[in-house]
């Protein structure tokens, strides 16, 4: 969420910067006027209630001499009731400011490149080259199913599409990689370990973004009392850990890595990415988190990506990194970087990652802040998130990069240890 204060002091700005988002923006010049108004009804507000206090104090000393206050008394008696038609007017007015506030995407940093869409995407680094294969290459679903380690029929029969059933060494291959990502940010990167619950609530589904944009996307689980969601990304939980929460900014930056099992309907993907395991409803993610203060973030997001990355070096596995346009970042970030990796299967690059710098966005969403002293005014921290990496995608990426003519794949010399086994096959 952006700051009100700044909106409706840089108008024309705020505007000319969110509209490179590709959209039409100038619903938000709204909020000059809504701002406005309220300040107008609270100075009202205050003006009847100061009158009030005045008669009040009349009426006090004409009783206490014993005399008739009734002319006071009549004169004060509507008050209450325009105060609280004023309070009634101001409340749906704040509501009003707060609507169009939650529907504001970020503005984009002034380092990210103007443009359209994913056509518009500034290639930052390529890393390693594609491997030449001497034979026809299969992707990663024909491999899968003629191994039997990826079952999508049965998958479809249990649940429906868009999932899979993971089975020996499939599976094995999948809970290694968990394990790989998870070992490397924390013991090497020195992120802290969590998995976090993967049911969360609405406000903290709202506190990351996801609401009320990609509500859609969502599956809601439980009762109406409840009001629980499957989470779409650690992001969501992991962020919400210190909702409501002033931090000693002296313990700040904290990082952490976080395991869950996301959910997402993609509604709005119909027809896109089917085959395979790409696009699921379903998927196991190791997610990279920080809370930094505002100085340090744009340092530490450059850090994150380079964590992220080195997944992909330690697998030797062909990748770029491009930093999104402005028309492709997502809804509450001031600047991403999608790390692509290649798959044969498709003969081009596909996201693997997405590392994220949101700023202060989703703390102020969330009221999520820091003190740097002890006598020092409340601050927002800025938030960071970044895939380390999308395992399912990085499954893809292992299975149609290492595949033999023989239809076997070698394990990567960095899974070995974790794998117990060289070859699938």
């Amino acid at each position: 969420m952006l700051d009100l204060k700044w909106l409706t002091e840089n108008m024309d700005e705020a505007i000319q910067r969110l509209e490179t988002r590709q959209g039409d923006f100038s619903f938000v010049r709204e909020l000059s006027s809504l701002q406005n108004t309220r300040k107008d009804k609270i100075a009202e507000v205050e003006q009847l209630k100061a009158f009030r206090n005045e008669q009040s104090k009349k009426i006090g000393e004409l009783k206490r001499q014993k005399l008739d206050a009734n002319d006071i008394l009549n004169e004060v008696a509507h008050i209450g009731d325009e105060i609280k038609v004023l309070d009634e007017e101001l409340q749906s007015i704040e509501t009003k400011i707060f609507d169009i506030l939650s529907i504001i995407p970020n503005i984009p940093h002034e380092s990210v490149p103007i443009g359209k869409d994913d056509k518009d995407n500034e290639v930052i680094r390529i890393v390693g080259k594609p491997k030449e294969f001497s034979f026809k290459v299969k992707d990663h679903v024909e491999l899968g199913e003629k191994l039997n380690i990826l079952d999508f029929e049965r998958a479809a029969k249990i649940t429906g599409a868009r999932f899979v059933v993971d089975k020996g060494l499939g599976a094995r291959l999948e809970r290694s990689l968990i394990q790989f990502m998870m070992d490397l940010h924390a013991h090497e990167h020195g992120y802290t370990e969590i998995i976090p619950p993967f049911i969360v609530n609405e406000k903290s589904m709202f506190s990351t973004g996801q609401f009320p944009k990609f509500k859609d996307d969502a599956f809601r689980v439980g009762s109406d009392e409840n009001n629980w969601y499957l989470n779409p990304t650690a992001e969501v939980p992991t962020i919400n850990l210190y909702r409501d929460e002033i931090i000693d900014g002296d313990s700040l930056p904290f990082r952490y890595c976080a395991f869950t099992t996301a959910f997402r309907a993609e509604a709005g993907s119909a027809g896109r990415d089917t085959r395979g395991i790409l696009r699921q409803h379903q998927f196991n993610k190791v997610e990279l988190i920080k809370f930094t203060k505002p100085e340090n973030s744009y340092d530490e997001l450059e850090a994150m990506l380079l964590n992220s990355e080195e997944v992909l070096k330690r697998l030797e596995l062909p990748y770029r990194v491009v930093c999104l346009s402005t028309g492709d970042m997502g809804f509450g970030m001031a600047k991403t970087y999608d790390i692509e990796v290649w798959l044969p299967g498709q003969n081009m690059y596909r996201e693997i990652g997405s590392i994220s710098n949101a700023e202060d966005f989703q703390a102020r969403r969330a009221n999520i802040r820091f003190k740097r002293t002890k006598d020092s005014k409340t601050e927002y921290v800025h938030t960071l998130n970044g895939s380390g990496l999308a395992v399912g995608r990085t499954m893809i990426a292992i299975i149609e990069n290492y595949q033999n003519e023989d239809g076997s794949i070698t394990v990567p010399k960095a899974l070995i240890p974790y794998m117990k086994v060289n070859v699938i096959e």
